[in-house]
């Protein structure tokens, strides 16, 4: 009786190799898992990544001034900003064309508003040229410098032809630099003015307060976590509707209510005069400063304290305590060595969610926080929705965006993101 060896490969039941049978199913399996996952991916990329890096771009796009004034950007090009000339008649020249071509496309006041950011009295100075760069003959060859002296003295400012210079590139860093209060200037970055730096002013603030906002929301919401984790069922859900019923109510309403209870005629202040603490002559200013932003922002924000540390505390076991106790342990040690480690979870779920929400709110600062607990979301909003400077809107949300993500990595490094929990 004789023994066969099999060399070839392993087959499978419908006679292809079996490795290869394996590696069609694997990949049918993962296209399956694509295939059901595409649509939240499809929403992730639409509505997070595509406007992520919009905004990245715009923050650094400035292609408006070679577009509208491609001539003159050329001519500028060998123009010394810093001689304290003013450019050449051909240069003039180039300005001229191309005025009159703007002026047609009418996209001049385009162009004057991009750097009426940088030197203001620009926007009036292409407005007013553009109305008379219709008429312009450009083939005669008129002295322009001259003429658009005439038009508007401001062409004889070399401030002018240093600003459309410098921010002719296609890419600036000059927005970034406007929002760490610092400008492009002859000789590179510099610091702006003292009187005209707010911005990093207003990041300190709004990280500061963010800060105490989230320890305020901790020190308040623990308690009450852990009183629904330990109270019965029953007793538990219907103080959980009192935690939740604020989402039911309208966020402007919330904060409207609190400027009635908060202003100098309002209800805390006629409490306190009434029980005499207050006298009626030196009611307290609780309200359109910091004091009033974080009140009134720790109240909006403390249900997402509260939830997370609920979740996490309604899962240790009540056995721990009762262990360390009979062990010897007093009631602050059980819960300082035994119970309060085992809520850090909570703690740091609540703490990320609360702190990355209060640095974006920009509603409740405008209505309670006056000039003094506004937080640097409220100038991003001014710029999207009244200045209608996109670019610094964009280049402050993108220093927002990169400060949030380095807490996010040191808070990674210090505590442990895989230790957060949301029960």
């Amino acid at each position: 009786m004789s023994d066969t060896t099999h060399t070839g490969p392993v087959l499978a039941a419908d006679g292809t190799p079996l490795k290869r049978s394996l590696a069609r199913a694997l990949r049918r399996q993962k296209l399956r898992a694509l295939a059901l996952i595409s649509p939240l991916l499809a929403f992730i990329l639409v509505a997070f990544i595509f406007p992520v890096g919009d905004m990245l771009y715009r923050s650094v796009q400035n292609g408006i001034v070679e577009d509208t004034l491609p001539r003159t950007v050329v001519a500028l090009a060998d123009w010394d900003a810093d001689g304290g000339d003013l450019p050449s008649e051909a240069v003039y020249a180039a300005m001229a064309a191309d005025l009159k071509d703007a002026a047609a496309a009418k996209t001049h006041t385009r162009v004057g508003s991009r750097l009426n950011y940088e030197t203001p009295g620009l926007s009036s100075l292409f407005r007013k040229t553009g109305r008379k760069a219709k008429t312009f003959d450009i083939e005669g060859g008129a002295p322009w410098r001259e003429a658009l002296i005439d038009i508007n003295d401001g062409w004889a400012d070399a401030e002018v032809w240093r600003t459309i210079q410098t921010y002719s590139p296609r890419i600036t860093p000059g927005y970034f630099l406007n929002a760490i209060d610092m400008q492009v200037g002859t000789d590179g970055a510099e610091m702006r003015p003292e009187d005209e730096r707010i911005y990093m002013k207003l990041l300190k603030r709004t990280l500061w307060m963010s800060m105490l906002i989230t320890f305020s929301c901790i020190a308040l919401g623990y308690p009450v976590a852990w009183l629904l984790a330990n109270l019965p069922m029953r007793t538990a859900n219907v103080l959980m509707i009192l935690v939740l019923l604020p989402f039911w109510t309208s966020l402007l309403v919330r904060t409207s209510a609190w400027k009635i209870l908060l202003q100098q005629q309002g209800v805390i202040n006629d409490i306190l005069v009434w029980v005499g603490l207050v006298a009626d002559d030196n009611r307290l200013v609780i309200i359109n400063n910091q004091f009033g932003t974080v009140v009134a922002m720790t109240h909006i924000l403390l249900p997402f304290m509260i939830l997370p540390m609920y979740s996490v505390m309604q899962t240790i076991p009540p056995t721990y305590l009762r262990a360390a106790k009979s062990l010897g342990a007093t009631n602050w040690t059980a819960f300082w060595r035994v119970y309060f480690p085992q809520t850090v979870p909570g703690i740091g779920a609540g703490s990320i969610l609360v702190f990355i929400l209060a640095i974006g709110y920009y509603i409740t600062p405008a209505l309670v926080g006056g000039t003094t607990g506004t937080f640097i979301s409220n100038r991003i909003a001014f710029h999207i929705s009244t200045s209608l400077n996109w670019g610094l809107a964009a280049a402050l949300g993108a220093i927002l965006l990169a400060v949030v993500l380095v807490l996010y990595w040191a808070y990674d490094k210090i505590v442990g993101i895989d230790n957060v929990k949301l029960g």
